[in-house]
């Protein structure tokens, strides 16, 4: 099966969790996409829930699908997040924010009772960082806050070159809250903990895309079908 139709599958069994009368948190990207896409169609077939879209996005997409949506001022406590995840470590931490919307994201995930995060199994990796690690920052003060971020990463045991995110025109990308984003190339996050702390601690950084602690659950859809993955230590 080619990945998109693995996503779908991933997307599809989260789908089931959904139950008459939740909150949702609705990921952004191109899994969660199809989970929007398959909720419209129980949506449409007289399943009652309420989506908070966690990106401009998502909120075109719900809407589409004929989601009834609210915001988190409405609705401050979710029952389930459903996202995707750029990568999935074993102790369920995950690197996101491939697609901009990482601050979004993880507002959203910490509002909600349980996160689940939706994937092909090639998401599934032993050490996170072989993706680049995306970190949210304000323009003001972007060329020192750019040293600053690549002075963490250092000090956190994973040196490694930050890069401004820009769009296919060359244009400096901007997240649906005004912010830059800095992708680390690392390569490799052996104490991802301590990265996020260090990286929290930078004056000009937003969020980094680090979820650590937030993801209950991992959906991954292979060639040998689904498997479910569930973290060993919840939080809170």
């Amino acid at each position: 099966m080619n990945p998109d139709s693995l996503k779908r599958e991933a997307a599809a069994r989260a789908v089931d969790l959904v139950e008459p009368g939740m909150r949702l948190g609705l990921g952004t990207g191109s899994t969660a996409k199809h989970f929007v896409a398959l909720l419209g169609e129980r949506v449409r077939g007289g399943l009652d829930v309420i989506g908070v879209p966690t990106s401009e996005a998502t909120r075109a997409d719900a809407e589409a699908a004929g989601i009834r949506l609210s915001t988190l001022e409405e609705t401050p406590a979710l029952d389930l997040t459903v996202d995707g995840a750029d990568e999935i470590a074993p102790d369920l931490s995950a690197i996101k924010g491939g697609g901009g919307a990482l601050l979004r994201e993880k507002i959203v995930a910490a509002a909600s009772a349980r996160m689940v995060v939706i994937a092909d199994e090639s998401k599934w990796v032993e050490t996170l960082g072989r993706f680049p690690l995306p970190v949210e920052v304000v323009p003001f003060g972007v060329a020192p806050t750019t040293i600053a971020v690549e002075a963490a990463a250092v000090a956190a045991g994973c040196a490694g070159r930050a890069v401004l995110r820009r769009t296919r025109e060359g244009h400096a990308f901007v997240t649906d809250g005004g912010h830059l984003i800095l992708d680390l190339a690392l390569g490799r996050i052996p104490d991802p903990a301590a990265l996020a702390e260090r990286l929290a601690a930078v004056p000009g950084v937003v969020e980094h895309g680090l979820f650590i602690g937030l993801v209950r659950t991992a959906i991954l859809a292979g060639s040998a079908g689904i498997r479910i993955e569930t973290a060993r230590v919840v939080r809170g």
